[in-house]
């Protein structure tokens, strides 16, 4: 009876020790793929001025809501084809307050083959060099065709985001105009379509 009372014993603290473990694992978030359709982030330009007067508000966007925000938890903003991120410095004095400490950079290959996070290549938004995801044709993640005036995503190309509360995403940009295809005066451009995967666990780098 005694050799019996044991082996149940030691059966039920293994199992117990399993159980833990699982918890324990169990315990982190799941990592998140989502897709944003149609984003409106216009912008109004004035040529009558030297440069041009832009103007148009910000559109801040959380990965940890999947939505747009109006407070201080914004991870990047949009307006035109300038995308912002929630740490650094402002370069223009209309753009959002940063409070957070984020920083991007830009990846080659695609969505599924960039699942790691690169540590050393996060830059911040900065008034000495520049936004952390450049704008300009060929710089960042467009190409700007100069005879039809089309914005197009540069495929292979990934914006990798510190979030402004230190978690990571990904985002993979699809499009630039309403539903995916400009018209014939682009009056449907300013609209992002795009593909992110958010890692919503403090510390975890891989995707």
């Amino acid at each position: 009876m005694k050799s019996i009372k044991l082996l149940f014993l030691t059966v039920f603290f293994i199992g117990f020790t399993s159980c833990s473990s699982d918890d324990d694992g169990a315990s982190l978030l799941d990592v998140e793929s989502e897709s944003v359709s149609n984003l409106k982030a216009t912008q109004s330009a004035d040529y009558s001025t030297n440069p041009p007067t832009i103007t148009g508000d910000y559109i801040k966007f959380s990965f940890e809501s999947g939505t747009t925000v109006t407070g201080d938890n914004w991870d990047i903003a949009f307006r035109g084809t300038t995308i912002l991120i929630n740490g650094g410095a402002s370069t223009a004095d209309d753009q959002p307050i940063r409070k957070g400490n984020g920083g991007a950079y830009i990846a080659n290959g695609t969505l599924a083959e960039v699942n790691t996070v690169d540590l050393s290549l996060f830059t911040q938004d900065s008034e000495t060099n520049g936004l952390a995801i450049p704008t300009g044709s060929g710089n960042g993640w467009y190409n700007y065709n100069q005879t039809n005036h089309n914005i197009t995503p540069i495929a292979g190309k990934v914006i990798v985001v510190k979030t402004h509360n230190g978690r990571y995403a990904k985002v993979e940009i699809l499009s630039y105009y309403e539903d995916g295809e400009p018209n014939e005066d682009l009056s449907n451009s300013q609209y992002y379509s795009f593909n992110y995967v958010y890692q919503p666990n403090e510390g975890e780098t891989g995707f």
